[in-house]
């Protein structure tokens, strides 16, 4: 076999191998919960949870997003709310007890029970960027076509 009929194959093989383990693949997209951890409470007997784990405050709230990077809108705004990292669970207690232990550590509610940049806006803005390009590569370009001019 020459080089490049044995590298023509080679390419072929990789196209169609990958295309098949792609075409599995599912984008996943939808409504899911997000959990972020946006303060660390001391690790102290009066933030202990029953099983023994240490608990810090998190921000909870519901988005809808395309492949759990591309956030497009929040459906359930977000709150303030115990977090304990170990479990991977929250404990939502009511306002006055979140505001009595944001007293005890001085924290500002308003800074710390609110969504960044990206989350809020950036998904917005990447999937505007993607459905523009896509409709900028559908419009035909318009190139004209010069006729030679007789001498």
């Amino acid at each position: 076999m020459t080089p490049m009929i044995r590298l023509t194959f080679i390419a072929l093989v990789i196209t169609f191998s990958s295309t098949a383990v792609f075409a599995g693949i599912r984008i996943p997209f939808g409504e899911r919960e997000v959990l972020d951890k946006v303060y660390d409470l001391p690790n102290t007997d009066e933030f202990k949870a029953d099983d023994g784990n240490f608990i810090d405050l998190a921000t909870f709230h519901k988005e809808y997003n395309i492949a759990y990077f591309l956030p497009l809108y929040v459906t359930e705004e977000p709150k303030l709310v115990l977090f304990d990292e170990k479990k991977d669970a929250f404990y939502d207690l009511p306002q006055d007890k979140i505001d009595a232990i944001l007293a005890s550590q001085k924290l500002n509610k308003e800074q710390l029970n609110k969504l960044p940049f990206y989350t809020r806006y950036g998904g917005k803005i990447v999937a505007l960027l993607i459905i523009g390009a896509l409709i900028w590569g559908l419009i035909p370009s318009k190139n004209e076509e010069v006729e030679p001019k007789e001498v």
